[in-house]
């Protein structure tokens, strides 16, 4: 295999990490070893997830390998997407500006927040009760 052409980027959301690899090819997506659309049986993630792609009309342009974990198939999505992105901005530094103006490149940092001791949730609390 020729790795000239092959650029890898790691991409996240929320608790996703997404591995991705760019290749010259045909347009094939495979997210863990399945076909993207098997993967995503959602519509809407496969969209999100083709974002960049589509907006640099590089669909039919690349091959790309995905290695995923962590989170729902949501979170996963947008961190294939900022994966993709990087990746595309290191095969073409040309893209970055209509990569960054579209909102692609920085990473999408809200997370969960976390329960907070002597509460009922993140930001729910207890009843409180004068008498």
């Amino acid at each position: 295999m020729d790795t000239a052409n092959v650029y890898y980027a790691t991409g996240k959301r929320k608790s996703s990490i997404a591995k991705t690899w760019l290749f010259p090819g045909s347009g094939q997506i495979t997210v863990n070893n399945q076909p993207a659309d098997e993967y995503f049986n959602v519509v809407t993630a496969r969209a999100i997830m083709t974002q960049p792609l589509v907006l640099t009309n590089k669909l039919e342009s690349f091959d790309i390998k995905v290695r995923v974990r962590g989170g729902g198939k949501s979170g996963q999505a947008g961190a294939i997407r900022h994966g993709i992105t990087k990746a595309l901005i290191l095969s073409d530094a040309d893209l970055r500006q209509q990569l960054k103006k579209a909102g692609f490149v920085r990473r999408d940092s809200r997370v969960k927040e976390r329960k907070k001791y002597g509460q009922r949730g993140a930001r729910a609390r207890f009843q409180f009760s004068k008498r």
